[in-house]
């Protein structure tokens, strides 16, 4: 249950947007630009560009709850 807390936590979830909005963009830039820029976008294509931004977001998300973990500070508070 202390994880979610982490996981859930001001810092955590500032810097997992702050990756998500970077990485995210770029990842969609690479993998659905020509579709973008040729206006070839529809529910389907939203759906995977939702999840090539999500992506970023779990992995920086997990990646500092096991970092903080590792480091004790879910540990107690």
């Amino acid at each position: 249950m202390a994880s979610l807390q982490v996981a859930f936590s001001r810092a955590v979830v500032v810097r997992a947007l702050g990756f998500a909005v970077v990485v995210g963009a770029i990842l969609v830039a690479i993998n659905h630009g020509a579709a973008l820029l040729a206006g070839e976008v529809q529910g389907g294509r939203w759906f995977q560009i939702g999840l090539t931004v999500l992506v970023p977001y779990l992995v920086s998300t997990v990646s500092s709850v096991l970092a903080l973990r590792d480091a004790g500070v879910d540990s107690g508070g």
